[in-house]
């Protein structure tokens, strides 16, 4: 075993206790480099890519979930409102726009300085909230992107809550 390997084999490795939440979920996880690993996972409304990359010159485990939603130039102003709506609402993490795809992401990480590791919770925890804030928030983007909404119109959608059952 190369060093290399040993390295990414470690249990104190933050990618690797992702690696073992993947599996143990039976969902689809590739080890894109050394300091990489995608998970693919299917959402209500579309499947969600979930890159984990451990920074080292940071020493910090950062998540980006993306989605399958380009957005127009046309809309994009519009989308960058609702983008700074949602965030405001936000407690943990954020969405961006890629400006060179014009793709939406949701983004968060987790510092670990000094050697500390990354326990399972933790790692499920950053997957879970990110998965939750991208379904949550899916539509309203749609309403602006596709449907020519306003960010004002989509947030009031997006933050109606139903109660009960029909």
């Amino acid at each position: 075993m190369s060093l290399l390997e040993g390295t990414l084999d470690s249990r104190a490795n933050p990618l690797a206790v992702v690696e073992d939440i993947a599996a143990d979920h039976n969902w689809a996880f590739e080890r894109s480099g050394e300091d990489e690993v995608t998970i693919v996972s299917k959402g209500d409304w579309t499947d969600y890519q979930l890159s984990f990359t451990w920074m080292g010159e940071i020493e910090a485990l950062h998540l980006a979930c993306a989605f399958d939603m380009k957005i127009p130039a046309a809309r994009r102003s519009e989308v960058q409102r609702l983008i700074a709506a949602v965030n405001e609402q936000m407690w943990v993490g954020h969405f961006d726009i890629w400006t060179s795809s014009g793709m939406i992401m949701y983004r968060q990480a987790i510092p670990l300085p000094d050697g500390m590791t990354a326990t399972t919770s933790q790692c499920e925890s950053m997957l879970v909230s990110a998965i939750h804030a991208c379904e949550r928030y899916y539509p309203a983007m749609q309403f602006v992107v596709w449907a020519g909404k306003t960010a004002e119109q989509a947030m009031s959608a997006a933050m109606f809550d139903t109660a009960g059952e029909a």
